[in-house]
């Protein structure tokens, strides 16, 4: 996929060490598999074929049908902010795809009889058990941190931003950068396929964010502006353990 995938995994004791390595050797082997399937720079993969209308939908694996299905249900929640077709309405679910790979190897590993996991795929994580603490990092201030999220349970930290990659997300409507832009904006929900995703749409939504994840169930999100401020939905503090934010409530 692109990106560096790294995993935390706690056992309940020695006992259960060798079936969950078991299992991290297979949410390994199915992250390559997902990358075979779904990946939009393999000519050959499943979503390359269906793309060229080589392939039918009712020919592909079923976890195509279920990735695409979770962008019809995400471009509608947003209003047409994330989408899975982009220049040309050429198919393109890779949005979902690396959020529900994380989520789905999480709970291989869970059902493996794993403690607690720590996915990181790229940035945006998928925690089960816990404790865990997850930084938010500082997109004005490279080394530093603006937030820290603390789970005890299940939970999904996802950030988007021009911070790491340049600004790579346009607004669907425009084909431009949001006239509002961010400077990162991170999501917090119990799923990280969901939480990806969100991430994405919010950040295409510029100023519109903030009203618009104030209105999803389970949904928080930690902002900052261009200019060093910060905005966090009403929820938003109850998933935080420390937040490192200088006296003029700019970002550390």
């Amino acid at each position: 996929m692109g990106t560096v995938f790294s995993f935390d995994v706690r056992t309940f004791g020695a006992q259960d060490e060798e079936r969950v390595r078991a299992g991290l050797t297979a949410a390994v082997a199915g992250l390559h598999h997902v990358d075979e399937v779904f990946s939009t720079y393999r000519a050959e993969s499943q979503v390359s074929r269906l793309a060229r209308g080589e392939l039918a939908l009712e020919d592909c694996d079923a976890e195509v049908t279920e990735v695409l299905r979770h962008c019809v249900a995400e471009e509608s929640l947003s209003e047409g902010y994330f989408t899975a077709r982009y220049a040309g309405d050429a198919l393109d679910p890779t949005g979902v795809v690396k959020g529900w790979a994380v989520e789905r190897a999480v709970r291989m590993l869970v059902s493996s009889g794993a403690a607690a996991v720590c996915l990181n795929g790229g940035g945006d994580i998928q925690l089960h058990g816990g404790p865990w603490r997850v930084g938010i990092s500082d997109p004005l201030g490279p080394g530093g941190l603006v937030a820290v999220v603390e789970a005890h349970r299940t939970l999904a930290v996802a950030t988007s931003g021009p911070a790491e990659r340049g600004c790579h997300i346009v607004d669907p409507y425009t084909g431009k950068p949001p006239e509002v832009a961010l400077a990162s904006l991170t999501v917090v929900c119990p799923g990280l396929t969901q939480a990806d995703a969100r991430a994405t749409a919010a950040y295409a939504m510029g100023d519109r964010a903030r009203d618009w994840l104030e209105g999803l169930p389970d949904t928080e999100a930690f902002a900052v502006t261009a200019d060093g401020r910060i905005w966090q939905t009403s929820g938003f503090t109850r998933h935080l353990a420390t937040a490192p934010i200088r006296p003029d409530g700019k970002a550390a």
